[in-house]
């Protein structure tokens, strides 16, 4: 049968492995946010580079004054499309930046002052 003083030290590592596990977490939630907003810088970029296609091809292959205005308004739409996904891809960026900046993971410090404190008991 486990004593009082062992099954304390191991509800104290479990709280340290939870806590190692939270900010493991954390960590792959972050990255996993700068992939969510590279991916949609890619897809502002793909539907910015369809249109301008788009336009530049109705304007070369096709005579009919319609297409020709299409090709002249799908040209200018699809640039403004791929700036304005470049301008929320880095506000985002700047947003996100900020708070990877403000986490502080505190893991390691928990499993010091554990370890301190086991070594003090141990004493």
């Amino acid at each position: 049968m486990i004593d009082k003083q062992a099954k304390k030290e191991i509800k104290q590592d479990l709280k340290i492995q939870e806590k190692q596990n939270m900010e493991i977490r954390d960590t792959l939630a972050m990255e996993r946010t700068r992939l969510a907003n590279e991916r949609t810088l890619l897809a502002y970029s793909r539907t910015a580079m369809a249109l301008v296609l788009a336009g530049l091809s109705f304007m070369k292959f096709f005579v009919d004054p319609l297409y020709q205005t299409m090709g002249a308004l799908f040209i200018p739409v699809g640039l403004a499309i791929g700036f304005m996904g470049y301008r929320r891809f880095m506000k985002e960026k700047k947003h996100i930046d900020k708070h990877c900046q403000t986490y502080t993971p505190t893991s390691p410090v928990h499993a010091e002052v554990a370890a301190q404190e086991k070594v003090e008991s141990n004493r």
